[in-house]
């Protein structure tokens, strides 16, 4: 048992857009600790998703809703119960949620084809706001699996 929660790090906004959601998303995208050259990838992918989205809509609401379509509600998590293992379906917390979501739409878009970083997390944006792509499918199998194995809900920890 810890002793104590650990505390929340104050998470500053971005320069741009003024959301503290975009800071938390290009930290997950940065990679060695270059944060501006992060920020740089996000901003171009944005600046692609504006070219391609139909007139009138905002590229950020783009980013929110391909974000928000790939949270999952459920996971599924293995517990051993008298020397079998069970996979166990249970809620997912609100922040975890947003976590998993955005790494998902990461981790999917860098296994992408397109030529830049910036191309490839626009593609990826914009499959999501669509509610297809990898990462939209991820969450499918997820729920999927929270589905079928919904019988063993009562071991729930």
């Amino acid at each position: 048992m810890r002793r104590r929660k650990a505390k929340k790090h104050i998470i500053l906004p971005d320069p741009k857009f003024n959301d503290v959601e975009v800071t938390k998303f290009v930290n997950n995208l940065m990679l060695d600790g270059k944060k501006s050259v992060a920020f740089n990838i996000f901003y171009d992918a944005i600046d692609i998703v504006k070219e391609k989205v139909e007139e009138g809509e905002e590229a950020l609401d783009t980013w929110r809703k391909a974000v928000t379509n790939v949270t999952p509600a459920v996971e599924v998590k293995s517990r051993r119960v008298g020397g079998a293992t069970f996979q166990i379906p249970t809620q997912v917390r609100d922040s975890r949620k947003k976590s998993l979501g955005v790494k998902w739409l990461i981790s999917f878009a860098r296994k992408r084809n397109e030529k830049t970083m910036a191309q490839r997390l626009a593609g990826e944006i914009l499959a999501a706001s669509k509610e297809e792509g990898a990462a939209y499918k991820k969450k499918e199998d997820t729920h999927r699996m929270a589905e079928a194995n919904k019988a063993f809900s009562h071991f729930r920890f």
